[in-house]
């Protein structure tokens, strides 16, 4: 009867293990095809909805391989330069046009866009590679207006590795921006999600996403603002991307968070004091 016991006990726990090993499995299939729907939080919106009232706000279509990308630009009259912004992964452009007076006061235009999914932009976002040939997409239908003029590339969170990456591709055309500014940045995405899903083999991430890899690659300003509150992204990130480029200032929010870094006086202070001396 023991010996009976102990076959069927072996029996049950191979059981057990083929039972987890295939609910692992299928987990790890779910997250390497569909892990868009992860990291990406568009709210899509009609159409033909405005996206703010100001009327130095003037809306764009940009058309790309496979979608057609909305566009947003404040112009002034005659700007001192502009600050090509990336947003984070969630909402769309109505949550990005908000307090767009700190930059009239400077006199700096800002050109933002939403990713495809986002708000009025068309199609779905496939690949690192494809989200990347967008931001140099946009950033190129704009670019020509501001030859001769200061030139912020910005990112916050998800945006943070883009704006990077393209500052850095500036910077190896010889263009290298005025400030490369990021806000609330990781030092990768593979980092980040090791943190969050230690339990996901790294290979699984298809969008890796390298901040400091890109980061170590520009020239000129570049300036760091985290919140040391943030609880999303630790500000242990901005610490590795001064590691990997050294000369870059670090901007702490005391008491911000990750998504309200913007509303604190100090921050807002600060970025004014930046393009203010650009």
């Amino acid at each position: 009867m023991k010996r009976g016991n102990s076959m069927v006990y072996a029996l049950f726990s191979l059981g057990v293990a083929a039972a987890v090993a295939a609910v692992y499995t299928a987990a790890i299939g779910y997250l390497w095809f569909r892990q868009e729907r992860l990291l990406f939080e568009p709210t899509p919106l009609p159409a033909d909805q405005k996206l703010v009232d100001d009327a130095d706000v003037h809306e764009f279509t940009i058309e790309v391989p496979g979608a057609r990308l909305s566009a947003a630009q404040l112009r002034m009259p005659d700007p001192r330069g502009v600050m090509f912004f990336l947003h984070g992964n969630s909402g769309n452009l109505t949550d990005c046009l908000v307090e767009l007076d700190a930059f009239r006061e400077v006199n700096f235009d800002v050109v933002m866009f939403d990713y495809r999914g986002y708000g009025k932009s068309t199609g779905c976002i496939a690949s690192e590679d494809q989200l990347r040939a967008d931001v140099r997409a946009v950033w190129k239908e704009f670019s020509s207006q501001y030859e001769g003029k200061r030139v912020v590339i910005s990112g916050q969170s998800l945006g943070t590795a883009l704006a990077a990456g393209l500052a850095a591709e500036l910077c190896a055309a010889g263009h290298a921006p005025d400030l490369t500014l990021l806000v609330s940045p990781y030092s990768s995405m593979r980092a980040l999600a090791e943190e969050l899903y230690p339990w996901v083999p790294r290979q699984v991430l298809r969008y890796p996403l390298h901040t400091a890899e890109h980061a170590a690659l520009v020239q000129g300003p570049l300036m760091l603002v985290h919140g040391d509150k943030d609880e999303l992204i630790g500000i242990h990130h901005s610490h590795a991307l001064r590691t990997a480029a050294p000369a870059a200032q670090l901007f702490c929010v005391e008491g911000a968070g990750h998504s309200d870094v913007h509303k604190f006086p100090s921050f807002r202070k600060a970025l004014a004091g930046a393009l203010g001396c650009l």
